[in-house]
């Protein structure tokens, strides 16, 4: 397992909130994803924003779900009744993607969601009964390990400045003062 997954209802907040209790930072904040995704047996769509920082050997994620369609960013609100922001996910990275879903199938897993794209192949397993999360496979690619390494380089020589960080084609931007 290298990251936890958290759903929130502002990612900038949240994100500020890590960095001043929690010391984790700075928070790499992703550009919108919309995309259509295998969703419960039929086709869904997510939209979300996400923020990743390093805490220590532990890559944080935090989730923004822009939608209040079905998706497994709301599951656990509208499927189990939770809050709508808290753990999501625990997730695995894998070199072999494909055997490890067929073991999550085998123990009878439903499988929630999947965005399979020539980039990155990324699955999340209904484990919620079992666990009270999610377990989400990803796919282990160069790319992927190069970023991977990239955040965790930058959150390890993290001074404190800049705690959000906005990631553009040229380098990042911070939120203004008074948030997005």
């Amino acid at each position: 397992m290298f990251q936890i997954g958290y759903v929130v209802e502002d990612l900038f907040a949240a994100a500020a909130k890590w960095a001043r209790v929690c010391e984790v930072g700075p928070f790499h904040i992703m550009p919108r994803v919309q995309a259509d995704c295998a969703y419960r047996g039929g086709s869904g769509t997510l939209d979300i924003r996400i923020g990743i920082a390093q805490a220590g050997p532990v890559q944080i994620e935090l989730i923004q779900p822009y939608s209040g369609r079905p998706s497994v960013f709301r599951d656990l609100s509208q499927r189990y009744g939770r809050p709508e922001s808290g753990v999501h996910h625990l997730a695995t990275l894998t070199a072999r993607y494909e055997d490890t879903k067929a073991r999550y199938d085998g123990f009878g897993y439903e499988l929630a969601c999947e965005i399979d794209t020539a980039r990155q192949r990324v699955a999340f397993y209904d484990t919620v009964a079992d666990f009270g999360y999610f377990t989400e496979v990803v796919e282990e690619k160069p790319s992927f390990l190069a970023n991977l390494e990239k955040i965790s380089n930058t959150c390890a020589n993290w001074d404190g400045s800049d705690p959000i960080r906005i990631l553009t084609r040229e380098g990042y931007t911070t939120p203004p003062e008074d948030g997005e």
